[in-house]
């Protein structure tokens, strides 16, 4: 269901917890961190203040957990009772006395397959009614006691057979032969969403794409290409049971019937797009079951609003991954924020930030609830920061939009479609705002953001019919080379939509996000700093050099009264060219006895 979807937006003024342990009220009491976000408003936000302002500066390590595995450690840790339990790189599980760092037990994965997307990353777990979930890279939901670490079920909720790795021999001349990443083989990377007694997962892997490493030989810094044809998989998100895994309902991102849409020529909120909508149409009759391959992974946890029954999420981008023809139509309900009955999964409403995506522009940061503040009155909320750079507030109960920030960066030729000759974007791929959570404060009013300032080129390009081969036409994504690059740490004032202030970093920014009642912003940086940001100003406070790049969201708690800060150190992205070191730590950080 569409809503609003020609309105131009004017820029305006605008806690629950998971399910099964304890209620809202008792979540906003807990000095645990019990849920991916802390609670099912995916808010980042803690209301402990015991670490402060004032003190901040005497943060010191109390303990690390090295897991032993290096690199593409991206998990936000839970902690539940005194207990961390934290996933790491292949999916293995960890449960620690969060007072010590003591281990009380491990789970260690086996992978069914080695076919996976992208590199063996996790980004957390959930826990509820006595058992940890995860949901793994090579396809599997599973239930462990939290007590023992016992495998309780485990289900493949993926076939090992649903996916390969596609051979690229045909391009490997135009690429010069460069090593080539691409799987489209569909897995999980959110921690689940336990509610109603269900456990929720979505499948990345769908939207395809090769990545060709560059000369560093990393990837970020390399390309990305999507290739025209049947390339990509039809993303999902599930429930399962969570006493027994059996699967109560599957809900597809690509819509069977009508995905064409209504052939948008701007955005919802008024933004040109730069279609050729004659070509588009031309093109629908042979390319009517594109659908059946046409993307749309799921990065991030949903949020859930337990009054309505609602889930929020977002979507990713359509397959093939920057190629639009052979797709035509709007390609629903990829690149959307959508609204489902947690129950049945049934669809409430979307909203299509990018109709016909070719930018690789998913709706990957996890969307958060607040009341929105409205001159009509307080609204309940969702917002959902983009990778265009914006963050938009819609009304949970119909998908208005209520309202849209001002840009958090500089655009370039924004949608702008890829050529022969190289289109230079800004943003590129990796965003603006990407999968990494953005924090909320209920009491300012304000989120905030780890923003990618940044462009690429998009260029077609074409590799020559040869015997038996067809012509091969592709899209190659690279760095735009001469456009600045640098992140920034942003305020976003959600009342008027204006950034409050915007702190440039020394380092790219990477994991998210979280804020405190102390008055605190944590964020972590590629270069392994994790610093301590003034809520109110945007200084820095206090700064620590975890020794590799930070990849997870901090997290903070408190045991026995004490107030600890965690955060995953492994590396922050599957790249080589950042120039900065992987590792294995799980840092702990308190103020001196």
């Amino acid at each position: 269901m569409r809503r609003d979807a020609t309105n131009p937006v004017r820029a305006l003024g605008a806690a629950l917890l998971l399910l099964l342990p304890i209620n809202a009220q008792a979540a906003d009491e807990s000095p645990d961190w019990p849920a991916f976000g802390r609670d099912a408003s995916n808010a980042h936000h803690s209301p402990l203040k015991a670490i402060d302002r004032g003190n901040v500066a005497r943060l010191r390590p109390a303990w690390i957990f090295q897991t032993g595995i290096t690199g593409y450690f991206q998990a936000e840790p839970v902690i539940v009772g005194g207990v961390m339990y934290v996933s790491t790189t292949g999916n293995h599980v960890a449960a620690l006395e969060a007072k010590s760092g003591k281990v009380l037990w491990t789970y260690t994965h086996k992978a069914r397959t080695e076919k996976i997307f992208g590199p063996p990353s996790n980004r957390g777990v959930a826990v509820a009614g006595g058992l940890v979930f995860e949901a793994t890279m090579d396809g599997r939901v599973i239930a462990l006691d939290a007590k023992t670490g016992r495998l309780v079920w485990d289900l493949e909720a993926v076939r090992p057979e649903e996916g390969e790795t596609e051979t690229v021999s045909a391009l490997a001349t135009s690429l010069g032969d460069k090593p080539v990443q691409g799987s489209s083989r569909l897995g999980f990377k959110m921690p689940p969403l336990v509610a109603e007694g269900l456990v929720v997962v979505g499948v990345t892997g769908a939207g395809y794409g090769l990545h060709v490493e560059d000369e560093k030989g990393g990837l970020d810094g390399g390309s990305v290409v999507g290739i025209e044809g049947g390339y990509g998989r039809r993303g999902w998100l599930a429930a399962y049971d969570a006493k027994t895994g059996e699967e109560r309902w599957r809900w597809y991102v690509t819509k069977e019937d009508g995905w064409e849409g209504v052939f948008a020529e701007t955005t919802p909120d008024g933004i040109p797009l730069n279609r050729d909508i004659a070509a588009e149409k031309a093109a629908t009759d042979k390319n009517r079951e594109a659908w059946k391959v046409g993307g749309g992974s799921l990065w991030m946890t949903p949020a859930y609003d337990s009054d309505s029954g609602l889930i929020f999420l977002g979507t990713g981008n359509p397959a093939p991954q920057n190629f639009g023809l052979t797709r035509p139509g709007d390609n629903l309900y990829t690149m959307s924020l959508v609204a489902l009955d947690v129950r049945t999964g049934k669809l409430r409403w979307h909203f299509q930030q990018v109709p016909h995506e070719q930018w690789g522009y998913d709706v990957a940061s996890p969307p958060f609830l607040l009341d929105a503040r409205t001159p009509d009155g307080p609204v309940k909320a969702v917002a959902q920061a983009s990778k265009t750079g914006f963050i938009y507030l819609h009304d949970r109960a119909t998908g208005r939009l209520i309202s849209r920030s001002e840009p958090l960066i500089t655009h370039k030729n924004l949608f702008a479609p890829p050529s022969p000759e190289g289109t230079v974007v800004s943003p590129g791929p990796l965003g603006a705002i990407s999968w990494h959570p953005v924090a909320y404060d209920a009491v300012s009013n304000r989120a905030f953001a780890q923003v990618r300032h940044g462009a690429a080129t998009y260029t077609v390009k074409t590799v020559p019919a040869a015997g038996n081969r067809p012509e091969i036409r592709y899209t190659e994504t690279s760095e735009a080379r001469g456009e600045p690059t640098f992140s920034t740490l942003t305020a976003v004032d959600l009342a008027s939509g204006k950034a409050a202030w915007s702190r440039k970093a020394g380092s790219r920014l990477s994991g998210g996000t979280l804020s405190t009642a102390g008055g605190l912003v944590f964020s972590g940086e590629e270069d392994g700093h994790l610093d301590a940001h003034d809520a109110a100003t945007g200084d820095i406070l206090w700064r620590f050099q975890c020794g590799a790049g930070i990849g997870g969201p901090p997290v903070t708690y408190a045991v026995d009264g004490r107030q600890y800060v965690a955060v995953a150190a492994g590396g922050a992205s599957f790249t080589k060219a950042s120039g900065f070191g992987t590792g294995d730590a799980l840092v702990v950080f308190a103020l001196p006895d």
